[in-house]
């Protein structure tokens, strides 16, 4: 199989037309297409259909794209591999969180990170779907569970649990609950149950909003949530990691809380020499440690 063919087509595929395949290489369109014609020709199969809107693989050009796609990462983790120094940390590193973890707590730190290596090039992706580390959809995975894929590198960062916050201001108007029953009496804050999130919170949560009859406002990130808190809206369901970083919110029937959610960072173990990885790893380590002793004082 000729390898500059399945690149082109492999650019095709991915753009979904020959036009803006070939401006993606450098190309004309009828060299682009003469490229796919060949390596249908060679194959003896058809990888499109041709249609007014552009084109669609065919059974046996999905096949061949995921094999190309694969082929991509694996390209795109050994050519990391050999731009890593010893010296220098530089290029693109690809991180992937909840958006509350990401946006609450990772967000807020990296400035530091920066400070040591300022050509790093951070994507950071937040989301709540876990994307395939082996398949390099991400380099790096800070996750609210132990990962299961067995080719993965792992370190257990923390524990985090969720609990119930609200403002002093709020507290003062409508009264501190002294009881879990008293909970129905207020305006719940939280994710809905049947959004994405960590199974511990939705189990603990699901009795509360389902006996609250008063006002229950849902959000589908904790970042919203925090803010209908700090806003003075109800009383919000809420990571404890937040509490080194927003003092003012108040801890509401501090001995309930959810079960201990485990929190991993993760990356494949083809990247275990990377350099940027290594760095990212002890930055965010140093940042635990560092985290857990404000907790403390």
């Amino acid at each position: 199989m000729d390898w500059d063919k399945v690149r082109i087509f492999h650019a095709v595929a991915d753009a979904g037309s020959l036009t803006h395949a070939g401006e993606a290489l450098h190309l004309s369109q009828s060299a682009v297409s003469r490229q796919i014609r060949g390596l249908e020709e060679s194959l003896n199969v058809v990888l499109f259909h041709r249609h007014a809107r552009g084109l669609i693989l065919t059974e046996q050009g999905e096949l061949l794209f995921d094999a190309s796609k694969a082929m991509s990462k694996r390209l795109e983790a050994a050519s990391a591999r050999i731009r890593d120094s010893e010296d220098e940390v530089f290029g693109e590193l690809r991180v992937t969180t909840t958006t509350g973890f990401g946006s609450l707590w990772l967000a807020p730190r990296m400035s530091k990170l920066y400070d040591k290596y300022p050509d790093l090039k951070i994507d950071l992706m937040l989301m709540e779907r876990v994307l395939d580390l082996p398949m390099r959809e991400a380099d790096v995975a800070i996750r609210m569970k132990e990962p299961s894929q067995a080719d993965l590198v792992r370190r257990r960062l923390m524990e985090v649990n969720i609990q119930f916050y609200a403002s002093r201001e709020y507290l003062e108007e409508n009264g501190t609950p002294k009881h879990p029953d008293d909970i129905a009496r207020h305006r719940i804050i939280s994710q809905s149950a049947d959004a994405p999130q960590v199974s511990a919170g939705a189990a603990w949560m699901l009795p509360y909003l389902k006996a609250n009859k008063k006002s229950v406002l849902t959000v589908n990130n904790y970042f919203g949530i925090l803010q209908g808190v700090r806003s003075s809206l109800g009383i919000g369901a809420l990571p404890d990691y937040l509490i080194a970083d927003f003092p003012e919110l108040i801890q509401v029937l501090p001995e309930h809380c959810s079960a201990p959610v485990p929190v991993y960072l993760a990356y494949p173990d083809e990247l275990r020499h990377s350099k940027r990885v290594e760095v990212f790893k002890n930055f965010v380590l140093d940042e635990v440690i560092a985290y857990r002793k404000k907790m403390r004082e």
